[in-house]
């Protein structure tokens, strides 16, 4: 590249994306334009040292590029840092802070792509009684003669009118140009769908020449990682076909508030997130329309659920105001709008139903999930959590129902923890520590036996040992604490080091190493302060919904959401991630947001249901109450330093409370802002 030159070659591998670059522009900015991922979660402040890459030094012929670590700036004061004190490999670079000086060849390392991320998002079963908005009218009209100078959209209309008994038949304007054609290719028989709901008039939407008799429709839940869809048959309820996908969002931000950042720092950027959400959701239904040989036109009716983040960047809404106080969300209420006005590739005259978001951290999924799992409907005092960086909470039954957000942090989806990731081949998802030895066995998505079983040695190589998801780092910690490792307070007990090499010291604090084969895998004191931060503020939030309804008692508990069903119950409660309740009434219930989406496409009454149980959930917010610091600081302990799990101590044997000299291990309490 030569002097006078403005723009730079750089290519990514081992995805092998390149383009021309300004000096200047950052790495990270570079990687995102290309659709490269690399994995970022603090809103490029180079404080979670997630984003890192390498320089690919030498003279690369076939891009005719000579590549150089010194076509990279100078390390940033923030890097300088992070160096200081986390750990940067000398031949490592923070992404979001490495400007492009000259032409690069960059190596985005393993640990730094989630592009194999698992999605667990499947289709629960559930039998819903089928009542769409959707209805299918077959009727041959009377052929046009010189007497009657009618159009044949009005006689259409007329003839539909007579037979489905509708008043004011409206007719959508995208037909206009085609129901003559389709008349006469079906010799004046035709079958029409007429959408119906709510308050809003019937109208034609759709058209085709002689008998139909099976239309579809699309429920869709966006999640900030998967996006799952769901294909139903509009005429009997069933669910045809199912399929997921990561959420391409992601390469510009890894959690919910760094998109927000994002947003708010590259505002011309907002159509291209809503472009990438839309785009995986037409992929998604040509794949499933393609599954069971059916067309795209045949999808006449969708509903979607997401978090107040997904829903407000799915409709192209600027999302700022959800980052700070009020959280005001843009819109909230439940919703009909044409699949055409979104960017949807299903029949033009589709529907799309936006379920209500409950509050500004509450959102349309926490809403599916109610009217999936029905606390509204039963006399048992239930508390639905769907776990996330934002942990929505519903708590409650027929007599009231309150919901609220907790902010978590994104701790329990792997960032944060030293080792963690996000569920992936090679993430460890359980572990079980001995009593006794203090030995640790633990199994990795991917491989079926554990790690001291027959067949582990012979098939790990195929996936590795990469890190710790965030079911695998709720069990380590529990387990950890159960075989007498951490204290109460959540504190790593260094004179355990005299039983087990596996007890390092790091500085004044102490660490567990679980693996060391190929990338060293250890618990540190700063992961289990981001658990006990990410779980009190969820404990806390709880408690205040107790407080509101002015009882301790939990007659039920469900774990929604792919990562709520991979929770082992024992476990959360052993943490103190939830509160006592007999174990046996605490279970994970899927993804009860894809279940509501699914109810509410196939019945117009569940439409009605959850928009009425919307309005009369009361909301609360966490931010605002007095006790949540109180909640809060006896939830750091494990499981509890106040509330006695008479529950838990009946199933497990949980370990005599010990003090140990914390030192400086992170032991600050401090609340966890949302953004």
């Amino acid at each position: 590249m030569t002097e006078t030159a403005k723009l730079a070659k750089v290519v990514f591998q081992p995805s092998g994306r390149r383009g021309m670059f300004p000096v200047g522009t950052p790495l990270l900015d570079a990687a995102r334009s290309l659709g490269v991922y690399v994995e970022s979660v603090c809103g490029g402040r180079g404080i979670c040292g997630r984003c890192q890459v390498s320089v690919s030094e030498g003279t690369f012929a076939k891009e005719n590029l000579e590549s150089s670590a010194q076509n990279l700036d100078a390390a940033t004061e923030a890097e300088n840092r992070y160096a200081t004190l986390r750990h940067l490999a000398s031949d490592r670079r923070l992404s979001c802070q490495a400007k492009i000086l000259g032409d690069l060849v960059i190596d985005v390392p393993a640990d730094a792509q989630t592009n194999r991320q698992v999605v667990r998002k499947r289709a629960e079963a559930r039998q819903i009684e089928p009542d769409s908005a959707i209805s299918l009218v077959t009727l041959t009209l009377a052929e046009p003669d010189m007497e009657t100078p009618r159009g044949d959209i009005d006689r259409l209309r007329e003839a539909l009118m007579a037979e489905t008994g509708l008043p004011g038949l409206a007719v959508d304007p995208v037909l206009l140009a085609r129901v003559q054609s389709v008349l006469r290719q079906g010799d004046w028989q035709v079958t029409a769908a007429i959408h119906r709901d709510g308050g809003a008039p019937a109208t034609l939407v759709a058209l085709w020449p002689g008998k139909k008799t099976t239309v579809y429709g699309l429920a869709v839940d966006i999640g900030s990682t998967t996006i799952a869809a769901h294909l139903c048959d509009l005429r009997n309820g069933r669910t045809v076909a199912s399929a997921g996908t990561s959420n391409p969002q992601i390469r510009f931000g890894e959690d919910l508030m760094s998109r927000v950042s994002y947003v708010q720092m590259n505002p011309t950027k907002l159509p291209e997130l809503t472009r990438a959400v839309r785009e995986a959701v037409n992929a998604l239904a040509g794949k499933l329309a393609g599954d069971v040989g059916a067309e795209r036109s045949d999808v006449l009716d969708a509903t979607f659920v997401g978090n107040p983040v997904m829903h407000h960047l799915f409709l192209g809404i600027d999302p700022v105001e959800l980052g700070g106080a009020p959280f005001a969300l843009a819109a909230s209420d439940a919703m009909v709008l044409n699949a055409r006005d979104l960017s949807l590739d299903l029949n033009p005259g589709a529907r799309v139903y936006m379920l209500p978001c409950i509050a500004g951290h509450v959102g349309a999924d926490a809403a599916a999930a109610t009217l999936a799992e029905g606390p509204h409907r039963l006399e048992d005092i239930t508390l639905l959590v769907d776990v996330g960086t934002n942990a929505e909470i519903v708590l409650g039954n027929k007599e009231r129902l309150l919901a609220a957000s907790s902010p978590t942090g994104p701790a329990f989806e792997g960032a944060e923890i030293s080792s963690g990731q996000r569920a992936a081949p090679g993430a460890i998802e359980r572990i079980r520590i001995d009593r006794d030895t203090l030995e640790p066995r633990f199994k990795v998505i991917g491989v079926d036996a554990w790690s001291d079983e027959d067949g582990f040695a012979e098939t790990i190589d195929s996936v590795g040992v990469t890190g710790i998801c965030g079911s695998g780092i709720i069990e380590a910690v529990a387990e950890m604490y159960l075989a007498g490792l951490i204290t109460e307070d959540g504190v790593i007990d260094g004179a355990v080091a005299a039983r087990t090499p596996r007890i390092r010291a790091n500085g004044r604090t102490f660490s567990y190493v679980i693996a060391s084969e190929d990338v060293e895998i250890a618990i540190l004191q700063t992961d289990i302060r981001a658990i006990q931060l990410a779980k009190g503020a969820l404990y806390a939030g709880v408690k205040l919904l107790q407080d509101k309804l002015g009882t301790d008692r939990l007659d039920r508990i469900r774990l929604a959401g792919a990562f709520g069903s991979y929770i082992d119950p024992k476990y959360a409660m052993i943490l103190g991630l939830i509160p006592d309740c007999p174990l046996d009434d605490v279970a994970g219930v899927g993804n009860a947001a894809g279940t509501g989406a699914r109810m509410a496409l196939l019945n117009r009454g569940h439409r009605r249901e959850i928009e009425q149980t919307v309005r009369d959930i009361e909301k609360i917010e966490t931010a605002l109450e007095p006790k949540f610091q109180e909640h809060f600081v006896n939830a750091m302990a494990l499981p509890n330093k106040v509330d006695p799990f008479p529950n838990l101590r009946a199933a497990v044997d949980l370990p005599e409370r010990k003090a140990v000299e914390p030192g400086d291990g992170g032991a600050g309490r401090r609340r966890r802002r949302r953004g």
